[in-house]
């Protein structure tokens, strides 16, 4: 039988973990693997708070690109840019650094280099660029689109936490690690549950199947060059995910 107030306080730690936005206090908090499975539907929440200002941008007339850079800006202020910090200490450190301990030291660094700031560029100017093309298209989609991939996107990052060594002894992935199996499965469920409903069947399998292809290339890069997972890599996941997403429902 399932306890309700467990999964509750779960889904709250997933909000608090990975936005900005309110979510009260906890007295006793779950282990942050064991709220995993949460992290789709917070990209709900996510996608949610995006679609509701495109929607509102286009209602009082203002132009399909503008009002998906809007979309796109409130998505991140949602967020506090958690996700697009990972991607950009992940350029940096993985273009940067010679070997392991350097790369690491340089992902932590919270300055951005060259290369984060290249990786910022692209994934912002792709992921806007997406948005108006769809919300063109029809702003009903667009709004669609955003919730769908948001919550796509996080659905790999469970799978991560429970295939992928952490890269550090301390920081989010080590204290993240822990989750299992039946969690990492829940929250692929979710995410194809999400996009079958939004974007249809046959859309939802080519985005998961592509986003899977490109996030296990990602996980395999990462243990390459740093030997596991961190909170920047899954953040990088999580973007590289959700570009992949953009790019398959606009091609």
């Amino acid at each position: 039988m399932i306890q309700l107030r467990p999964r509750l306080a779960e889904v709250q730690l997933a909000v608090m973990l990975l936005t900005r936005l309110p979510a009260g206090r906890m007295a006793v908090a779950p282990s942050i693997g064991a709220a995993a499975w949460a992290f789709p539907l917070v990209g709900g929440v996510v996608g949610g708070v995006s679609a509701a200002v495109l929607l509102a941008a286009m209602a009082v007339g203002i132009a399909p690109g503008m009002a998906a850079g809007i979309a796109l800006a409130a998505g991140i202020l949602a967020t506090g840019g958690l996700h697009e910090d990972g991607l950009a200490d992940v350029a940096d450190g993985f273009g940067g650094g010679r070997d392991r301990a350097r790369k690491l030291e340089i992902m932590r660094d919270s300055r951005i280099g060259s290369y984060g700031g290249l990786a910022l560029i692209l994934s912002l100017g792709l992921r806007w660029q997406a948005i108006a093309l769809l919300t063109v298209e029809s702003p009903k989609l667009g709004a669609f689109a955003l919730i769908a991939l948001a919550v796509s996107s996080r659905a790999g990052l469970p799978l991560a936490l429970l295939w992928m060594p952490a890269a550090r002894t301390d920081g989010m992935g080590k204290s993240a690690s822990g989750t299992t199996r039946a969690r990492a499965l829940i929250s692929v469920a979710i995410a194809a549950l999400a996009l079958a409903v939004l974007v249809g069947p046959a859309e939802a399998l080519t985005v998961m199947v592509v986003q899977a292809v490109v996030q296990l290339a990602f996980a395999r890069l990462a243990l390459r060059q740093i030997g596991g997972q961190s909170g920047d890599v899954l953040g990088a996941m999580q973007q590289l995910a959700e570009i992949t997403g953009w790019l398959m429902l606009t091609r």
